[in-house]
């Protein structure tokens, strides 16, 4: 009998130390593989960890803001607002995807990810001294759950609960195992003091100055027209590895405009500092100013790595005239990207042709390998031309005649019931007259916008522009009230649970959701699952190569195109790293220099 016990016992030790043996802990977690930087790493690559921290800079923003509050649907929150506010992990931005520690000090998780903890590093305090604690945490999640922004719901859905284990530690428990980005992408958790908001009504807008943990606080303001941050000299993080040598202007300005037009001149008037061009048109045109010419602005394209997402106009397919895929394909007949890029970009860009453009997780030619296979369980459900035909965008010969195309796209029309009755479209059964409205928060899109809609009036359908302010149209957007709008859909190298709230069923009947598309397709739900349950990079990239193509050959939307460069402008006051990040412009690693500084104000001064 004693020798049972003992052989018994011997049995629970070696259980034991095997469950131990699976719990990982460390300083960092990495989607797949291993991080890059080991566990005594001082700093990135593409930082100086000795940059000067000070200095003044002014960006810009269009529109307004009302809220200090960027957690909910409600309000637009002022620009720059995440500066107040740190996660419990940070992301490098010279890898795929992994995370590092940064409120907390160590990570732990077992080898199947069916959960994750955090302990809270000692010196991770709030602006007004108080410790971050795992209450905190732990209120953030449940309020960002129950309250937050749409977002919250989809990307954390598949965790049960938070729970504190120790006076440090905090514990997240995850429905399953199957997601393994949950491991990480709770670490993005923005947390939030308990004591400043618990006794506050956290789903209204808000003027009244919060507290954070972030490196800077908000310094002064002036409601919907500017807002000005400075740097917490006695900022906790300055020091944490992933942290070092970053966030290095002293103060930071945001001023807003009007429209795009009136921030570009107040750019090169010097009113502003740095400047991101998105219109190739005044990129070429534009900037042949004496500033530019003798260095004072510098203009810099910036190569980069990031996947491009899509650019496209996107169908609000709750709408009866674009429930019909027929129909939504014969209108990308219309528009002639050849043409706009020759004429209106001067060649600047490439066409879209993915979903996550510019990376390896794009679908390409035909389906084969793995890709087939995992496509072959839907077979029934999907189109047989996918299995046959390569994707492709309509393609002109940019000379802007597209009869041709033209004549494919009525041919779609009349096969979904739409007929030519007196120069209008109207449908063959009720003689509805096939009409909508393309909205627009951007002036500066309607010259690209109106050649689209000649084509179509040569359809016979009649469409309007209509362009609005950003408070106005973020409202029509969150309530799905469009008909079509141009908008973009950023992808990471990781995608993961964002991927439902882009496209999945139930972020449909949404507000505020980013399915504005109104997709509710069964094989496309599960083809999200698929890519949210890799296990490793080769299975994720198939299952996110299957479902960009099932989205292409679903034709929700008008791809547009994209330039795999930054296009910066900025006055010569700065320093940046040697090395760059592959995958982010990375400006929160620059720094002012003095003397350029005092050069460019006197400068700039001497122009008024």
């Amino acid at each position: 009998m004693k020798f049972i016990k003992i052989y018994y016992f011997i049995c629970f030790l070696l259980l034991t130390i095997s469950v131990k043996a699976e719990i990982n802990n460390s300083h960092a977690i990495a989607m797949h593989g291993s991080p890059k930087y080991s566990s005594d790493f001082k700093h990135v690559d593409y930082v100086n960890p000795n940059a000067l921290k000070g200095g003044k800079v002014t960006f810009s923003s269009t529109g307004s803001y009302d809220s200090f509050n960027p957690f909910i649907l409600k309000g637009s929150a002022a620009a720059g607002i995440g500066n107040l506010y740190e996660t419990l992990t940070k992301s490098s931005s010279d890898e795929a995807f992994t995370e590092y520690g940064l409120i907390a000090e160590s990570i732990e998780w077992p080898e199947d990810r069916s959960w994750v903890a955090y302990t809270i590093r000692e010196e991770a305090i709030w602006h007004d001294g108080k410790k971050i604690t795992p209450e905190d945490v732990i209120w953030t999640f449940n309020t960002l759950m129950e309250k937050g922004h749409p977002f919250y719901k989809y990307y954390y859905g598949d965790v049960v609960e938070a729970i504190k284990e120790s006076k440090n530690k905090v514990r997240f428990n995850f429905k399953g195992n199957t997601n393994l980005e949950l491991a990480l992408i709770v670490g993005q958790l923005p947390v939030l003091p308990k004591h400043y908001w618990e006794n506050k009504n956290f789903e209204e807008t808000t003027l009244e100055i919060p507290i954070g943990s972030g490196p800077y606080r908000i310094k002064d303001f002036d409601a919907g027209r500017s807002i000005t941050y400075e740097l917490d000299n006695n900022y906790w993080g300055k020091n944490i590895p992933i942290k070092k040598g970053t966030e290095n202007f002293g103060i930071i300005q945001y001023e807003y405009y009007k429209d795009r037009s009136i921030e570009r001149e107040a750019f090169k008037s010097g009113d502003i500092d740095f400047f991101s061009e998105n219109s190739s048109k005044e990129w070429a045109t534009s900037y042949e100013i004496p500033a530019v010419k003798n260095n004072l602005i510098k203009k810099d394209l910036i190569s980069h790595e990031n996947p491009q997402g899509m650019q496209a106009f996107v169908y609000n397919t709750r709408r009866e005239i674009f429930k019909d895929k027929k129909v939504r394909e014969a209108l990308s007949y219309a528009f002639d990207f050849e043409w706009t890029n020759k004429n209106l970009f001067y060649n600047a860009y490439k066409r879209t042709n993915s979903f996550f453009e510019n990376s390896e997780l794009a679908s390409s030619g035909l389906p084969s390998g793995k890709e087939l296979d995992l496509l072959h369980s839907y077979m029934d459900q999907l189109p047989q031309q996918m299995f046959k035909t390569e994707f492709s965008v309509p393609k002109t010969d940019g000379s802007g005649f597209i009869r041709k195309e033209l004549q494919k796209a009525t041919e779609l029309l009349k096969q979904s019931g739409w007929i030519l009755k007196e120069g209008n479209l109207v449908h063959k059964n009720t003689g509805k007259k096939f009409v909508f409205e393309i909205l627009l928060v951007s002036p500066a899109f309607e010259r690209i916008v109106l050649p689209f809609v000649d084509n179509l009036k040569k359809l016979g359908i009649e469409v309007s522009v209509r362009t609005i302010d950003s408070a106005q149209y973020q409202n029509r957007i969150d309530s799905f009230d469009f008909d079509i709008i141009v908008s973009t859909f950023s992808q990471s190298l990781s995608p993961g649970n964002e991927q439902r709230n882009f496209w999945g069923s139930d972020a449909a009947k949404t507000n505020g959701s980013r399915n504005i598309i109104g997709i509710e397709n069964d094989v496309i739900d599960l083809l999200i699952e698929k890519v949210i349950s890799a296990k490793n990079r080769e299975e994720l990239i198939q299952s996110t190569r299957a479902l960009d193509r099932v989205l292409l050959w679903g034709h929700y939307v008008i791809p547009q195109w994209h330039i795999s460069s930054y296009r910066t402008l900025y006055w010569d006051i700065f320093d940046r790293p040697e090395i760059r990040p592959k995958y982010s412009l990375g400006t929160n690693t620059w720094w002012i220099d003095p003397e350029k500084e005092k050069n460019i104000r006197q400068t700039k001064k001497s122009l008024e």
